[in-house]
């Protein structure tokens, strides 16, 4: 005797070995033997065999018409044993045969939409409205398979279809795996054993490498788009002094967003007032305003070659620099100097108005103000050139300050490698296409006005960070342990020593127009210049207040994703700029495993011949083909042009930026395409992650 029964909603078919009124024991075709309950037993019978029975009743289900099966069977509860009569038997009297009973039964436990389950091997049919709603949700589904089908056979022929165009950016880093778009790609690729980005590019989906990249970015950090809502500035409500100054700015040609100004007051008596003035957005534009909102949801402006992307509207913007000619809002610290010993004997900070006389450009006054000049000026003071005495005194200053702190780190700092500048040729400012001429230029690294710039700032920072805490005010801090290999520079609301640069503590504070940290800092420090050892009180935030704590965490977020794609961009012109001059070899330094570092270009490679090469080797490379999507070149050894590796000098090739923070050169971008279906065969597999 055997028995068909449902298990864990399979039917199975085997012999009874045993029966009780609650039990069977079965043994089926393939040896096992199963306890089944008696009321999951739906048939019994002595022939076919299971195997046949099942077999036979599969394919006669499958002539069930089940439009005519809803139309007859009644709206009562039925078995499967009902309707194969009213089906298969022209005699209603008559059973249905044990081969239509079965069939009835798996034809009815297919079609959910049409019967609902009422009980072991018992159905009712669907409401009319439901099923019409199944049929249709079937019917769209069977559209959509078919639509995947000819969009994955367009792709596989190199031809993008428009609605995967438009997704291109989700596919790839975030994509909805249930979109018809998404597994569209997935069958092409494991139909035509392509990697997803390499199918799209072939199928012409990006439109170019550099928007490729531009557009990626705006996807992952500006999805609602880079525009600003109509904002205007809020005015400054307070009635400020004007400062008894003359101050400058030391900016780029291309800054808009001068944050800090300087003035020197009182050379020649003894006692030097250094005055670092700082725009002072933070008096009119107040925490839960519209253009707070704005800063807030970008955190800093974004940089890259030829365009930047600024964290407040240009109209804002406009309204808190330190254009020269002007009377500035400005928050000032005004520090109190013995000329000689440049010894630093008090400080005050005050809020002002500050006569900006100049804005001074690095590219225009670089080649003036030298370490030569500066040495010279020392016994001939420089009376013919505008703010050459102010200028002299400062360097002497930043010299002193970077010793001090270079005392504090238990190193000096180095600036062995230089800084690049890219310029493009796009004279309008507008978006790049990709396709400019670039031009690619060094500066090298503490160059004297970023000397004294760079260490007014980090006195700045740092002497507010300090009297932040002695208010008992929070802020935002930058901190580093120690200089051991891994201690990495973290963000708090404490102010801890940050050994990298050598100070007690350090909080962003300088450049509020492009970092909101530094924004939210003002704050802070307004609290306490206005409203002294009573400014916790006044503060806009409190200690342990969530809202800073979550402040540092977006600001964090952001600020990495930014730096990397102004590194990954910055590599895109640098392979452009091969591209343009038909640069075939360069030379480079080895640094770490087969990795080197091109001596004139910011470009770091993989080479052939360099693995085992002592580090601080100077070699000749042979580059090969870059991937301007991937941002990949590597190159091949073809000459050692030292005999001796200058290790000690690459030991020590530290480079600092303002913070004093470790600055490594950007390799290939990693385009995390995000299909690992686990059905792709290993071909496909591999594609995928060499993409």
């Amino acid at each position: 005797m055997f028995v068909l029964f449902e298990e864990a909603g399979k039917f199975l078919a085997g012999r009874i070995l045993s029966e009780t009124d609650a039990s069977l024991q079965v043994e089926l075709d393939s040896g096992k033997r199963v306890k089944v309950k008696a009321a999951n037993a739906l048939l019994k019978f002595e022939k076919p065999a299971p195997a046949e029975l099942v077999a036979n009743a599969l394919k006669l289900g499958e002539d069930i018409e089940l439009d005519l099966a809803w139309e007859f069977v009644s709206g009562e509860e039925f078995s499967f044993s009902d309707l194969a009569r009213e089906y298969f038997s022209a005699d209603a009297s008559r059973p249905a045969s044990l081969e239509q009973q079965a069939a009835a039964l798996f034809r009815l436990y297919d079609a959910p939409h049409y019967f609902r389950r009422a009980g072991k091997g018992r159905f009712k049919k669907a409401p009319v409205e439901i099923l019409q709603q199944a049929l249709a949700a079937i019917e769209k589904k069977k559209q959509l398979v078919a639509q995947i089908a000819t969009w994955a056979e367009e792709l596989g022929q190199g031809q993008c279809p428009a609605p995967i165009r438009d997704q291109l950016y989700k596919i790839l880093f975030k994509p909805d795996k249930n979109s018809a778009e998404y597994k569209a790609v997935v069958d092409a690729s494991r139909a035509t054993h392509t990697a997803p980005l390499e199918l799209l590019q072939k199928a012409g989906a990006i439109a170019s490498p550099y928007q490729f990249h531009w557009k990626r970015f705006l996807f992952e950090n500006f999805p609602k788009g880079t525009s600003f809502p109509s904002l205007q500035a809020p005015p400054i409500k307070d009635e400020l002094p004007l400062a008894a100054v003359k101050a400058f700015s030391i900016d780029d040609s291309s800054t808009t967003e001068i944050d800090d100004a300087l003035s020197v007051h009182g050379l020649g008596s003894g006692t030097v007032k250094l005055g670092i003035h700082i725009a002072a957005p933070g008096l009119a534009v107040l925490p839960g305003s519209e253009v707070d909102a704005v800063g807030r949801a970008r955190m800093s402006t974004v940089y890259m070659p030829g365009y930047k992307l600024t964290m407040l509207p240009n109209d804002v913007v406009e309204a808190y620099t330190l254009q020269e000619g002007r009377n500035c809002p400005a928050l000032s610290l005004y520090l109190t100097l013995d000329e000689a010993t440049l010894e630093i004997t008090g400080s005050v900070t005050r809020l002002e108005q500050v006569p900006i006389v100049s804005n001074l450009r690095h590219d225009a006054l670089d080649s003036t103000f030298t370490e030569a000049f500066f040495e010279a000026a020392q016994l001939y003071p420089a009376v013919d050139v505008q703010w050459g005495i102010e200028l002299t005194f400062l360097h002497r200053l930043a010299r002193h300050l970077k010793a001090q702190r270079e005392i504090v780190r238990g190193k000096p700092e180095n600036f062995n490698r230089p800084d690049y500048n890219f310029k493009l040729d796009n004279p309008s400012g507008q978006e790049p296409q990709g396709n400019e001429r670039v031009s690619i230029s060094t500066r090298q690294r503490g160059a004297p006005l970023d000397l004294i710039v760079a260490e007014a700032m980090i006195l700045a920072n740092s002497t507010w960070g300090e009297w932040l805490a002695e208010h008992g005010v929070p802020g935002i801090y930058r901190s580093q342990a120690s200089l051991a290999p891994g201690v990495k520079v973290r963000m708090g609301t404490k102010a801890l020593p940050h050994a990298g640069i050598g100070v007690k503590s350090y909080a962003w504070a300088t450049s509020p127009l492009r970092r909101y940290t530094d924004l939210v800092n003002q704050w802070q420090i307004i609290a306490c210049t206005r409203h002294g050892r009573t400014a916790a009180l006044a503060a806009p935030f409190k200690p342990k207040d969530a809202d800073l704590f979550s402040v540092i965490s977006c600001f964090d977020g952001a600020y990495s994703a930014y730096n990397g794609f102004q590194s990954g961009i910055e590599r895109y012109w640098t392979l452009k700029y091969l591209e343009q001059n038909n640069i075939t070899e360069l030379t480079a330094t080895t640094f770490k495993d087969n990795l080197v570092r091109a001596d004139d270009l910011p470009l770091v490679l993989p080479a052939l011949g360099a693995q085992g090469l002592p580090r601080g080797a100077r070699v000749r490379i042979r580059l090969g083909a870059l991937d301007e999507i991937t941002l990949d070149i590597s190159g091949t050894v073809i000459e050692r042009l030292d005999t001796v590796a200058n290790d000690s000098a690459a030991l020590t090739d530290e480079s600092a930026d303002e913070d004093g923070e470790s600055d490594i050169a950007a390799g290939p971008i990693s385009i995390a395409v995000d299909i690992n279906e686990p059905a792709l065969d290993a071909p496909l597999a591999a594609g995928l992650a060499a993409a």
